[in-house]
């Protein structure tokens, strides 16, 4: 029934089975957008393979990302907690499948079980933490660190040492100029811990990453395994 999301692998068997009827699986494309800021949420998406940004829109047209969510998450679970308008505009980085249920069933369902309810409230919860770590992140530390704790995030989720990540996207999600993230993934590229080439990054040292890596990376995960347990990726 999971189909690869470790939020609804780690459901109890009652929970499992009331929104079991209601999950349809479908495939994401790249830079798909499932809805915008202020837009209503309808569909509640739980990833398996696919990443998904939440991002902050400036006036300049600028996108930074507040948070992401793979296959330890759900995207558009505030909807089923009353929350109908999205505050941030989600968007597919990364392809792969995902389940939806419609937010009235998801809602329903957690209206009948406390544990449910429970559990997505504490979801909401990581997400609030990981943005509220992210807007640190950005004030704080260097784009060299902040590049290792991206990636190292985004190979989390999906569960793979190779990405198919643009730098334009990077320096989009990072806030920061293109060639800032040029400089800083050849100087990565030359310490052996990636090798980037025609839009994938192949991470070849991962302890290395982690090191040079800023704090935020380990803090998002603990706020995860304290909240979500074993849904943690």
């Amino acid at each position: 029934m999971h189909a690869g999301n470790l939020l609804l692998a780690s459901l109890s068997a009652g929970d499992a089975a009331a929104l079991k009827p209601h999950l349809n699986v479908i495939h994401l494309e790249h830079q798909k957008v499932l809805f915008e800021a202020g837009d209503p949420i309808n569909v509640v998406y739980f990833p398996s393979s696919a990443i998904i940004s939440l991002v902050v829109g400036l006036s300049t047209g600028e996108m930074i990302e507040a948070a992401m969510v793979g296959r330890d998450g759900v995207i558009g679970a505030s909807a089923a907690l009353d929350g109908r308008i999205s505050l941030s505009r989600a968007i597919v980085q990364l392809e792969g499948a995902s389940l939806t249920c419609q937010v009235d069933v998801l809602k329903g369902a957690a209206l009948q079980s406390s544990t449910l309810l429970s559990k997505l409230i504490r979801h909401e919860q990581t997400l609030y933490a990981q943005a509220q770590q992210s807007t640190a992140c950005m004030a704080a530390h260097a784009v060299e660190a902040r590049l290792c704790r991206w990636l190292l995030r985004a190979r989390d989720l999906s569960d793979s040492d190779t990405l198919s990540f643009t730098q334009e996207l990077l320096a989009e999600m990072l806030g920061v100029r293109r060639t800032s993230v040029t400089l800083v993934a050849h100087s990565l590229q030359q310490a052996g811990m990636i090798k980037y080439a025609r839009g994938k990054i192949q991470i070849l040292n991962l302890e290395g990453l982690r090191e040079t890596a800023c704090e935020c990376y380990e803090t998002v995960n603990s706020h995860y395994r304290a909240l979500l347990g074993a849904t943690a990726a």
